[in-house]
């Protein structure tokens, strides 16, 4: 198929958590992201959709969790995102996260190189697999946010890569290279890797095929969808006609007041999502106090007092972690 639209690396990954206070502690005071939106799932207003980034909630940094608390444990597998990792600026910037983790008791590898860049893994308290990666101060759209724990120059920096594990990696490579437009660049540890305009951290696919795992299940402390950029709507639009032309089940554009989206299901399993960068989450609250309180887009805003009633309180986030 021409490659006439691009996509414009990852925009955002949305993870299941049961514990959204625990959830909003550990990704603002121990990453230091800032909680940029705090809304609901447009499909389950009883639940809390919690978005992280930058100081702006930059298309790339975006990190953001479903509230289901009854959903059960993840099941890994086949079918699934099975790893987050996130970019930091620089090898001194990894070697303060060891130290800095090691500190606040979260349990991590040593300092490890894959590809020249030297990465770690942890899991966060529910066991949301992440990887922090050096991204050899790459250039990066993240605007640092001031009232962050953790100083500037040490920052995640938005999302370097996810990994992906599918039975079988042929039919996903065709909708990466052959849909979508990435390349296959190199394979890394067993795993193959896409990427897709610039390359590089945030452009960055990485496809682990076991046909010896069951089917993962989708539950608390794994990952529902990753969504990648679009540049806007007209392109968003066409991006919608070449995945129906090539014969996969796609959603109409879905209005999400912040983004405009569309899904579909990877034949390996996993649920993509095309998400436009724009206009963006100052759409209804000020730069300065994105997050404070509960946002709901227009149409859902008449009912705010049955779905405030319906959620339950996040609690003060505690105190800041020094840095």
């Amino acid at each position: 198929m021409a490659n006439d639209i691009q996509i414009g690396g990852l925009h955002h990954l949305t993870a299941v958590t049961g514990d959204a206070p625990g959830n909003v502690e550990f990704y603002t005071q121990t990453l230091g992201l800032r909680l940029v939106k705090k809304t609901v799932n447009q499909d389950d207003v009883s639940a809390y959709h919690l978005f992280y980034g930058d100081a702006l909630g930059s298309p790339g940094t975006e990190v953001t969790f479903f509230d289901w608390p009854m959903t059960g444990r993840n099941r890994p597998g086949a079918g699934e995102v099975s790893r987050l990792a996130l970019r930091v600026p620089g090898r001194d910037a990894l070697d303060w996260w060891a130290r800095r983790l090691t500190e606040l008791g979260v349990e991590r590898t040593d300092v490890q190189e894959r590809g020249g860049a030297a990465y770690l893994q942890l899991t966060d308290p529910e066991g949301q697999r992440l990887e922090l990666v050096d991204d050899g101060g790459a250039p990066s759209n993240s605007t640092p946010w001031a009232g962050s724990p953790v100083p500037p120059e040490m920052a995640i920096r938005g999302m370097h890569s996810v990994t992906l594990t599918v039975r079988e990696l042929g039919p996903t490579e065709w909708v990466l290279t052959q849909v979508l437009g990435f390349r296959r660049v190199e394979d890394l540890d067993g795993l193959a890797v896409y990427e897709v305009g610039p390359g590089g951290p945030g452009a960055q696919v990485r496809v682990d095929a076991r046909a010896d795992l069951p089917y993962a299940r989708t539950g608390i402390g794994g990952v529902h969808h990753i969504a990648f950029r679009s540049a806007n709507d007209e392109q968003h639009k066409e991006w919608r006609e070449r995945i129906a032309a090539a014969g996969l089940q796609v959603t109409p554009v879905i209005d999400r007041y912040y983004f405009r989206s569309l899904y579909f299901r990877e034949p390996g399993g996993v649920l993509f999502e095309i998400a436009t960068d724009g206009p963006g989450f100052a759409t209804d609250e000020d730069v300065a106090h994105l997050g404070e309180r509960l946002s709901l887009p227009p149409f859902l805003e008449p009912h705010r007092s049955e779905i405030e009633a319906g959620l339950r309180p996040l609690g003060a986030v505690g105190t800041p972690v020094g840095r």
